[in-house]
């Protein structure tokens, strides 16, 4: 493929900030969390790259998981949503797989498992999306324990508003509570709440942005928190057009010049998987200087400000988030969040893993 347009994925930074996590809560063991992909990273590649730290492997997908059992992978795997189905109840006991359990409707499909099945009971304590009422706990218990096949792992919850001491109380208020004389391990903390909640830190943890240099606050970069972006996407200028003061460019004259400005045209769009909404502005790094987007971004190009680098031309690289731009900052101007725009990258653009 010979367009200039390619996503970097550092396993090493991966590697790096799962290790960083783990510091953060050196009594719990940590999933790392791979759905979606690995959030765009490669899953594969991901799960090889902490095959030898990572306590286990939390994702959605059961092909996800037989893939990496395939790959040798040994570490506890956990379904974050649990099986779909009775078929996946039975694949979970031939691939060893753990999964959530967070309605009835799951629960005899596990009384029928053929083999021996590790389950995680999830209780609802807020978020209002899965898991069980807290007052359901006790009899889902109870039903689980009275499966011979059926082993309880630990009992889990997620949190609505992690990066908000009021919504990570009021949700451990209501759970928290339930725990007690079970002698259950206990999860629910995601990458926000292992930051800032130590108390929710618990027997598992489940970094899930973090590990992939992404914060999970509104009012911090990964970087400030110490971890290292693990994805680049950039693109090459492949065009240079001068306008004169009044000249637009682009798609609906969103962007008109008050004087006369170089600008590339770079080899991206959003069917690239950059954000079409994008406004002008948006951080970008021509290479290596800071510069910003101008004008809408359409299906297979976008255009950047080259008007203070006479430098910079035809086959210079665009940097739209990576090191150098924080996917925080690209991801705020779209009115979105950095998770979105890692999973958004589309097929069509090759993936280089430089480590």
């Amino acid at each position: 493929m010979t367009r200039p347009i390619r996503v970097e994925i550092f396993v090493d930074a991966i590697r790096h900030n799962y290790l960083f996590a783990k510091q953060k809560a050196p009594q719990s063991r940590a999933w790392a969390v791979v759905k979606a992909d690995a959030y765009g990273h490669g899953v594969r590649r991901v799960a090889a790259a902490l095959a030898d730290v990572a306590d286990g492997f939390a994702l959605l997908n059961i092909e996800d998981a037989i893939a990496l059992r395939a790959m040798g992978i040994a570490a506890p795997i956990m379904l974050l949503e649990g099986p779909f189905d009775a078929g996946e109840v039975k694949t979970m006991a031939e691939h060893r797989l753990s999964g959530a359990v967070h309605g009835v409707h799951q629960l005899p499909w596990l009384a029928a498992a053929p083999g021996p099945v590790e389950v995680w009971p999830k209780v609802n304590s807020g978020m209002n999306r899965l898991g069980f009422r807290p007052a359901e706990l006790a009899g889902v218990l109870a039903e689980l324990a009275a499966m011979p096949q059926v082993r309880i792992g630990a009992v889990m919850t997620h949190f609505a508003t992690a990066d908000d001491t009021a919504g990570v109380e009021e949700q451990w208020a209501t759970f928290e509570p339930l725990l007690r004389g079970l002698g259950l391990p206990v999860s629910a903390a995601n990458s926000a709440a292992l930051w800032d909640f130590p108390a929710t830190h618990c027997d598992w943890v489940r970094p899930g942005i973090c590990l992939y240099g992404c914060s999970p606050f509104a009012d911090r970069l990964g970087a400030e928190l110490g971890l290292k972006a693990a994805m680049r996407l950039s693109a090459d200028v492949i065009a240079v057009q001068t306008l004169a003061a009044g000249e637009a460019v682009g798609y609906g004259r969103r962007f008109i010049a008050d004087k006369p400005m170089r600008i590339g045209i770079v080899a991206c769009g959003y069917a690239d998987g950059y954000p079409r909404v994008a406004g002008n502005g948006t951080p970008v790094a021509v290479d290596g200087v800071p510069s910003g987007l101008v004008g809408r971004v359409s299906m297979d190009m976008l255009a950047v400000d080259l008007s203070d680098l006479p430098a910079a031309g035809v086959g210079s690289t665009v940097e739209l988030w990576g090191p150098n731009v924080p996917i925080e900052t690209v991801a705020a101007s779209a009115g979105t969040i950095g998770y979105e725009l890692m999973c958004a990258i589309a097929p069509r653009v090759p993936r280089v893993y430089p480590d």
